[in-house]
């Protein structure tokens, strides 16, 4: 056997073989936990308290090895397999972002900060949070400073800003991040996306004190610096955060906020574990991969900005270039399709 990776919310190295035929890498059952999370039982396929009964166990064996992916396909979770180099995706419990879009019930998640120190959005479980995602390769990194002020000023009203930024590497982010105090994680897995259903940045999520989804994904912005470009302007939504935070009173009741944005569709989920496979191939400096799994994942979701603008970087394209300028009109040309709301706007504000 060699050794295969496969990205799930973690990265892992296990022992496994490709097979061809069926397209997929094969792994000893006492490597399935380690790879996947779960573990191959007489009651079926366990992860904790939770089994899924497989009626045909010829479906995931070969021989004394196990199918990767007939074993996700068991537990209703999708696969992207890159054979030639040695890397496996799989996409995350569709349940948990189905929760958080249909029941309002935020996931929780743990993602590292800018110096690798895993950090959780329960840690802040006692404040209402405001889930704010951002990236290098946005002109938004530079709406942090408006942010830092807003957590300044309703700080003691148990209030907290947590920034994530969908990004590869915390060297990409820290730039933008002098003399900041908010937590300021990255993701660079995109995992996040999938959980929350993130399609552009910026996207913020209010989440209350009881790990209630009080606003779903909206477009938001900490400050003015591009309000010429996006047509949006900051005041309106940070007067919304201060009568929520100070006052309770939220903009959506939970029946206007439930379903309220769309939850992704398989190709929006595929793209994303073609995504992980070019990331995982662009640290390993894999060119060959990392073009041919970003443009793959662009195909999938050619909509959604996490995808192919993130994805340019990657392959040596500028996400802030005429390049990334036209693709972007002709997105707006669209109607700016997004798996959010739209921006708050204030009454004197032209829709």
């Amino acid at each position: 056997m060699s050794e295969i990776t496969i990205i799930t919310d973690r990265v892992v190295t296990v022992p496994g073989e490709a097979d061809a035929t069926r397209g997929t890498f094969l792994v000893a059952p006492d490597d399935l936990a380690t790879a996947l999370g779960w573990e191959l039982k007489p009651s079926g396929l366990c992860r904790g308290d939770v089994c899924v009964p497989v009626r045909d166990l010829d479906a995931v064996r070969v021989g004394d090895l196990l199918d990767l992916s007939a074993v996700a396909a068991a537990v209703r979770q999708h696969t992207v397999v890159d054979l030639h180099a040695g890397i496996m995706a799989v996409s995350l419990p569709a349940e948990l972002r189905r929760g958080a879009l249909r029941d309002l019930e935020a996931p929780d998640f743990t993602l590292p900060d800018l110096d690798g120190t895993p950090r959780s959005l329960s840690e802040w479980a006692d404040r209402k949070r405001l889930l704010v995602t951002f990236s290098s390769w946005c002109g938004c990194r530079y709406d942090l400073p408006g942010w830092q002020a807003l957590q300044d000023e309703l700080a003691d009203d148990g209030f907290q800003v947590v920034a994530v930024a969908i990004d590869q590497d915390a060297d990409d982010v820290r730039p933008f991040t002098g003399g900041l105090t908010i937590p300021v994680l990255y993701d660079p897995q995109h995992l996040l996306t999938e959980l929350y259903a993130i399609s552009n940045v910026p996207t913020v999520v209010w989440i209350d004190e009881h790990d209630r989804i009080a606003r779903p994904n909206a477009e938001a912005f900490g400050t003015d610096t591009f309000a010429d470009f996006t047509g949006a302007e900051s005041a309106p939504h940070l007067d919304l955060v201060r009568r929520w935070v100070r006052l309770g009173e939220v903009p959506l009741d939970e029946d206007e906020a439930r379903d309220a944005v769309a939850d992704l569709t398989d190709d929006e989920v595929l793209a994303r574990l073609h995504f992980r496979i070019a990331a995982e191939a662009h640290r390993r400096g894999d060119t060959g991969t990392t073009r041919r799994q970003v443009l793959r994942a662009g195909e999938l979701a050619p909509d959604d900005l996490t995808i192919w603008r993130a994805g340019m970087p990657l392959i040596g394209e500028d996400p802030f270039g005429q390049d990334f300028l036209d693709r972007y009109d002709e997105w707006r040309a669209k109607g700016s399709p997004v798996h959010s709301l739209p921006s708050a706007r204030g009454a004197d504000t032209p829709a």
